[in-house]
């Protein structure tokens, strides 16, 4: 597992507030972003021991976060009809996750750990004809030595669209009656870049199947946007301790301004100061502009931004770049609404118009026509 920077314990305190007050209320919650949007640093704080207890006290130490990434599920035969074996695989991602967690974990007696260890091993038993079938058995086991014991475990799905795609929906329902069996203990957060709901529409999965799990979510969906202003000035401040670079406070305010404190536009946008041919302090805010969106890193971080949305928000934007033409229905206005929420998008009053945000991503859009022509 890559080892991530520490952050200070305010960090995204908006955000990590959110999450915290659904936790302590024994409630599951789903976080939607764009891409390069932090979501990584953002995860890994809310699995931090020292954020559980700034936030639970003495509570904390009956808490016990998980972080399953969901690119890390195990390859399957091509039989991708076998239902049972492809939920066993998102059992096994999980139970492997649980299982690596114990290591920090000091809340399990040592016959509880032995017990839990020996439950892992079955799981992962393929000697057993059974195992595919009684992946579900040893989870629910496993998960049940932390219940009894009243520790809240809470499953932090990252890139959550994974799972959505390929796992069926017999798994999620059977989340659904793991939580339903230990309400307030069994959490889950899921991070993605669009609502649930409008994944499991994109992917054409059955509504009735999966709303079960689905609706553990209603009413506690939260947006993750840009950097506030402190997080983002402690996130230049840090780039410019490990680079050794300085830069007056007048460029910094204008990098901010133009990548809208987006963190992965920002970290990118610092590193290219260095290769703008000029003194980046005298230039003006568009020539920056301009020599920015020029540079490899910045304009990998724009299309990470790009790939994470949709086609009907991408024609949205394209439209609102003047280089395609609106058509105003139901579609494109759920999608002006979505990337308004996701804060690529903002209405202008005088005149009325939308305005792409942040500029250097607005910059990028003005070029997609000739990117794909590429």
């Amino acid at each position: 597992m890559p080892a991530y920077r520490r952050q200070a314990l305010d960090f995204r305190h908006e955000d990590v507030g959110y999450v915290m007050q659904r936790w302590k209320s024994g409630t599951s919650c789903a976080l939607a972003g764009i891409g390069s949007i932090g979501k990584s640093n953002l995860l890994h704080h809310l699995a931090n021991t020292e954020v559980h207890a700034h936030y639970f006290g003495d509570n904390a130490q009956q808490l016990l976060t998980v972080i399953v990434d969901a690119n890390m599920l195990g390859s399957l035969p091509g039989d991708t009809d076998n239902e049972p074996l492809r939920c066993w695989a998102g059992y096994e991602l999980m139970m492997h996750r649980l299982y690596l967690a114990l290591y920090e974990f000091q809340g399990l007696s040592d016959d509880d750990a032995q017990q839990f260890y020996n439950l892992y091993q079955a799981l992962q038993d393929g000697t057993n004809p059974l195992y595919a079938y009684m992946g579900l058995r040893y989870f629910e086991l496993g998960i049940e030595i932390f219940m009894r014991r009243d520790i809240k475990v809470i499953f932090m799905f990252d890139e959550f669209e994974v799972m959505l795609q390929n796992l069926p929906t017999k798994f999620f329902q059977t989340l659904r009656g793991l939580r339903d069996s230990n309400k307030r203990n069994l959490l889950y957060l899921t991070f993605t870049r669009s609502p649930l709901e409008t994944l499991v529409s994109h992917y054409n999965i059955p509504m009735l199947d999966i709303e079960p799990f689905i609706e553990l979510f209603n009413d506690n969906l939260r947006y993750v946007g840009a950097y506030n202003e402190h997080d983002a000035n402690a996130m230049l401040n840090d780039l410019s301790r490990r680079s050794g670079k300085a830069y007056p406070e007048t460029l910094n305010k204008t990098l901010l301004h133009i990548t809208g404190r987006s963190a992965g536009l920002l970290r990118a946008s610092f590193h290219a100061l260095e290769d703008v041919n000029a003194n980046p302090a005298a230039l003006s805010t568009d020539s920056l502009v301009e020599r920015l969106i020029l540079r490899a890193g910045v304009r990998a971080e724009c299309k990470t931004i790009w790939a994470s949305l949709n086609p009907s928000e991408q024609q949205v934007l394209m439209a609102a770049a003047r280089i395609a033409p609106y058509s105003p229905n139901e579609e494109t206005e759920q999608a002006v609404t979505m990337l308004v929420k996701k804060g690529l998008l903002r209405l202008a009053s005088n005149p009325q118009q939308l305005i792409i945000e942040p500029i250097l991503f607005h910059r990028f859009v003005q070029d997609v026509p000739s990117e794909a022509a590429q």
